[in-house]
């Protein structure tokens, strides 16, 4: 799948995700065109690690980590890489009398058996699978093995002798016509106990002729992807049941359980997808599961490119295709480092700041990256989790290496700025080290989460001025260098007396499971995103923030605490607004600033349109795209390291800033 949507083009690929088209329509009409097709390359270029069945060694865990040791024989559900970082629920151990070959399919298996546990077959019943392909002949040995008739159909005589060495009475076809006299004969006219469907195919016919071939109350599961248009007389009369299965089992999806390694308990949930992945490797070991006859290939993993060309359309056959990681010459690069360039600083220009970003995700690729290539920084490593974004941005913008290891480019000698756009929760921490380390600190948005993360930031600030080190730390409050803002700051200064300032953002949903929406990981978006705002209006205003409170809609269902009102006053008596809200519509545009003081008002829509009333000399100023500052931002910070100058963004106003957004995600959340 990923692989035909990656070689389909624009039209193709607009074509198969129908609801991101309205959703680039809706960003043309409030962010332009040019933006917008800028976000639409970047997202699509970025790229996606494949697979998701693998076997390997232990070689650390984590603290926190139970179960496993160093020198297990482990499967996990981790990408296709030399090393692979999974969390706790993601791993079983691998048995002794499981060969690395068969437990490679494990993930694979654990996807047919969920299939095979919501058609709850029971001893004696008739089954049948559509579609003999991996998944297809794996179901039908879990079947077989439940004490279960089976008929496997398919178009391919070679997958169907497959599943007839498995115990499967098969069809080599798809005539609805045959394939309905055939399931009548299997059963005895008495029509199917269970159909599962583990094809691919946008067509409806397989949901029809699992439903014509079943008995009345028969169970139909689709395991694969087929059309899903039902006919409504094919299900009512039989009362048929339907159901989708979900990967390989509870838990699939579900944060807390993969990310954050939080069971469900056994009384309550027998089978999870780790259990799932256990009972696989046991019915492996026992030899009521047979994987071997499925390999029908294998590749050195220096070979994988011609791996995957067999899933190309007109290849030749392939059903199980491993790839060995033991055939490479050479050991594997613990260090997890990449030399893209041969150049010290590929990128930017002798004497400016030579920059280590750890983070490599859409924005540090579509934003903050091209802002420091056009301030002339040397672009010297650059850091991301699993090494695939930071190796794909890395060599388009001309990075020295690239390295899974932030660790090791936090000591760097060769690194003397630290740009952080990693998740939230872990950007007080490295911003502490990167200042310890002597280095200048760029880090998007928020500073911190929690108040005694900034006490810890401020005395590692503190640590290094005493030390007579003046390295600069700046966040990511783009907003107050864009163009219309700059221009706003002039105009308010001719005013005297205090201000009121609203900004309205129309922040849009983002689902509950969201990491920004979690209080540990993403702070929540009070703290974690409107902080923008509570430094804009800090900038506008031109005054201390002296008291904030904040009002939000009662969290319900899936629905969090994310659209309140904050409210902000200033030491001279100037007044904030921000309504930040997620329950809007997309249509309409996602930021305006609106400033009142003596007599006159300023308008700014979505940083496109900027209008006056009440300036003699002043009326418009309007863009043709958006400009929020990043450029400006990261120009003015470069030029201040390498001139020694005053930071962009004075210090203490970086704390105040934080810790007024803190306080506001805190009575959000009240």
């Amino acid at each position: 799948m990923l692989l035909d949507f990656g070689r389909a083009g624009w039209l193709e690929k607009a074509r198969q995700q129908p609801e991101r088209v309205w959703q680039a329509l809706n960003k043309m009409n409030t962010d332009g065109v040019l933006p917008t097709l800028e976000a639409v390359r970047s997202k699509l270029e970025q790229p996606v690690a494949l697979g998701y069945s693998n076997v390997g060694v232990v070689v650390e865990a984590g603290s926190g980590v139970s179960g496993f040791a160093t020198g297990d024989r482990v499967v996990s559900n981790g990408a296709h890489a030399e090393w692979v970082v999974v969390p706790r629920n993601l791993c079983a151990r691998v048995p002794a009398a499981v060969t690395d070959d068969e437990a490679a399919f494990t993930v694979l298996g654990a996807i047919a058996l969920q299939g095979v546990r919501l058609a709850a077959p029971t001893l004696g019943e008739s089954c049948a699978v559509i579609g003999l392909g991996l998944i297809g002949l794996l179901t039908v040995q879990l079947l077989r093995a439940s004490g279960c008739r089976v008929l496997g159909i398919d178009p391919d005589p070679a997958r169907c002798e497959l599943a007839r060495a498995f115990g499967a009475d098969v069809l080599a076809a798809t005539d609805d016509t045959e394939v309905l006299a055939r399931a009548g004969d299997f059963t005895r006219a008495q029509g199917l106990d269970a159909v599962l469907i583990t094809a691919a195919t946008s067509s409806d016919e397989p949901i029809s002729q699992a439903a014509r071939m079943s008995r009345t109350r028969g169970r139909i599961v689709l395991v694969g992807v087929a059309g899903l248009k039902l006919d409504r007389a094919e299900f009512y009369k039989k009362e048929l049941s339907f159901q989708v299965s979900c990967s390989y089992g509870p838990g699939r999806y579900d944060p807390q359980y993969e990310q954050q390694g939080v069971d469900y308990p056994i009384g309550f949930v027998r089978w999870t997808e780790q259990r799932n992945f256990q009972a696989v490797l046991e019915m492996l070991a026992s030899r009521r599961l047979d994987v071997r006859p499925l390999i029908s290939h294998r590749f050195a993993f220096e070979q994988a490119g011609a791996a995957y060309e067999l899933l190309a359309p007109g290849a030749e056959p392939s059903l199980g295709v491993l790839l060995d990681y033991h055939s490479s010459l050479a050991p594997p690069r613990r260090e997890g480092v990449v030399t893209l360039s041969s150049a010290v600083g590929a990128a930017g220009n002798e004497g400016t700041p030579r920059v280590g970003f750890i983070g490599a995700g859409n924005y540090a690729g579509r934003v903050l990256i091209p802002a420091f290539v056009k301030s002339g920084a040397r672009l010297q490593a650059i850091a991301s989790a699993g090494g695939v974004t930071a190796a794909h941005y890395g060599r388009k913008f001309g990075f020295a290496r690239a390295t899974t290891d932030s660790a090791a480019l936090l000591a760097a000698d060769d690194i003397d700025l630290v740009v952080i756009a990693t998740r939230h929760d872990s950007h007080a921490e490295l911003v502490t080290h990167a200042l310890r380390r002597g280095k200048h600190v760029f880090v998007e948005k928020p500073l911190a989460l929690k108040s005694d993360e900034l006490d810890a930031i401020v005395t590692a600030w503190q640590e290094r001025r005493t030390a007579g080190q003046a390295v600069q730390l700046l966040v990511g409050f783009n907003r107050r260098f864009a163009t219309q803002v700059i221009k706003m700051k002039a105009l308010l200064s001719e005013l005297p007396g205090p201000k009121v300032l609203v900004a309205t953002i129309n922040a849009g949903a983002i689902p509950a499971e969201h990491w920004t929406q979690d209080a540990r990981l993403g702070g929540g978006r009070i703290a974690g995103e409107a902080c923008h705002f509570v430094d804009l209006l800090r900038h506008l205003a031109g005054h201390a923030i002296v008291d904030v409170a904040a009002h939000a809609l009662e969290a319900s269902g899936n629905h969090p605490a994310d659209s309140a009102t904050l409210e902000l006053r200033f030491a001279d008596g100037s007044l904030g607004t921000i309504h930040y809200l997620a329950n809007g519509h997309r249509a309409f545009p996602k930021e305006r600033v609106e400033v009142f003081c003596s007599g006159h008002i300023l308008q700014l829509d979505n940083f496109r349109r900027l209008r006056g009333y009440g300036w003699r000399t002043f009326r418009s100023l309007n863009l043709w795209r958006q400009d929020k500052g990043q450029d400006a931002l990261v120009e003015s910070f470069i030029a201040a390291i390498h001139s020694g100058g005053a930071a962009p963004i004075a210090f203490d106003e970086l704390i105040e800033v934080s810790r007024a957004a803190i306080a506001l995600g805190e009575a959000a959340q009240r």
